[in-house]
């Protein structure tokens, strides 16, 4: 009978012993790093705001002679710029977010709209309603003339609450 007690209190400190404290949880998201496509290079540009949106700028491609889809093949007037970028709602509330007012601005200060057709042709969203702390990536497209370099893109993030009409963009250099 005086051995019960010893046994229980054994058992009790061996299991109190057991439970270890774990380790504390990770603080962020552990992407996997994807490789940069053949045609272009990663960027390594500072993520900026305008709005609510944050922009995030990782993958230019410029000089493209062309672009193929599910159904068509089309050759640019200039040059087609690509631009892949990851985007973020950081606000409370949805953004709507519209990729025709993005504009990339050339090295001898132009600005270009994306180019349409080539936006429909590799099937990139138009506009899209950006979620509370959603993230989206896709590639934006340009077609600009070949003596141009793309030198930034002039980010519009969408209109908030507190910037309704969303007037002015941020420059974000390449």
């Amino acid at each position: 009978m005086k051995l019960l007690p010893a046994v229980v209190a054994l058992a009790l400190l061996t299991g109190c012993q057991a439970a270890q404290p774990s380790a504390p949880a990770p603080t962020t998201y552990e992407l996997p790093p994807r490789p940069v496509r053949p045609d272009e290079i990663a960027l390594k540009v500072p993520p900026a705001k305008n709005g609510d949106t944050e922009f995030d700028l990782i993958g230019l491609a410029s000089g493209l002679p062309s672009i193929t889809g599910s159904h068509a093949e089309m050759l640019p007037k200039g040059q087609y710029v690509r631009l892949r970028l990851v985007i973020t709602n950081t606000g409370t509330s949805s953004v709507l977010f519209d990729t025709k007012r993005q504009l990339l601005v050339d090295d001898q200060g132009g600005t270009h709209p994306s180019d349409e057709q080539a936006m429909l042709i590799k099937r990139q969203p138009a506009q899209f309603d950006l979620g509370h702390g959603v993230r989206v990536e896709f590639d934006l497209y340009w077609d600009i003339p070949k003596d141009r370099k793309p030198a930034a893109l002039r980010a519009f993030g969408g209109p908030t609450i507190t910037d309704m009409k969303n007037a002015n963009g941020t420059d974000i250099k390449l």
